[in-house]
């Protein structure tokens, strides 16, 4: 076998107006390598490259690096987060009750796609992009949601407390249990549903109006 079968076939030089359908391309790509590999370190941009049949420095036509491409990936995965969790609230008129779906609909989100979650929730600051710190989070649907869900049940005299500080509080209290489920999977965990069932009524509980 010579050299020229041994390397992976190459695309030809994208046509104008091809270059956001490549983009797409490179994104799909990583994405599926980061699922199939569940490892952020595997999906390199060398590795992207050969997925998608074109040459690493057609990549950095689209993304500046291989921090900026994970990223991107993980902007569709927050994208997803939000469609999950709102279709789950949307299963009940009560205010709390929904509120409730929209958190189990989280950790579950987060158990099925552990490395996106890892990358976006449980790096270490100085190897997130600053908007990921905190503005994307704060700025994003998913959060504005549960903040809305909040404010309807605070309206509704369900719930009492600040929007912000309740949905924080409650937000805090579903990462908790979905970073520990991915980082500690050997830990003799009780039934996942029945620590899922736990970890939501007992911070709902929190914030619930007594008499």
């Amino acid at each position: 076998m010579n050299r020229t079968e041994e390397t992976s076939p190459r695309r030809a030089r994208a046509r104008r107006g091809e270059g956001e359908k490549l983009r797409e391309q490179i994104l799909d790509a990583a994405s599926r390598l980061l699922v199939e590999t569940g490892d952020e370190d595997a999906v390199s941009i060398r590795a992207v490259a050969d997925a998608v049949g074109i040459t690493p420095p057609s990549i950095y036509l689209h993304f500046a690096d291989k921090t900026e491409l994970i990223f991107a990936i993980c902007e569709r995965y927050f994208d997803e987060l939000d469609r999950i969790t709102s279709e789950a609230a949307r299963g009940s008129e009560d205010p709390v009750e929904a509120i409730e779906l929209r958190g189990r609909a989280y950790i579950r989100f987060g158990l099925e796609n552990p490395e996106p979650y890892r990358v976006i929730f449980m790096r270490k600051p100085t190897d997130t992009p600053l908007p990921w710190q905190y503005e994307r989070i704060v700025s994003s649907s998913a959060f504005g949601h549960l903040v809305q869900d909040v404010t309807r049940a605070i309206d509704a005299g369900q719930v009492e407390g600040d929007p912000m500080l309740v949905s924080v509080s409650l937000w805090a209290a579903v990462h908790g249990v979905t970073s520990l489920l991915i980082s500690k999977p050997g830990f003799p965990w009780p039934d996942v549903d029945l620590v899922i069932d736990q970890i939501t009524r007992s911070a709902l509980f929190g914030v619930v109006p007594r008499a």
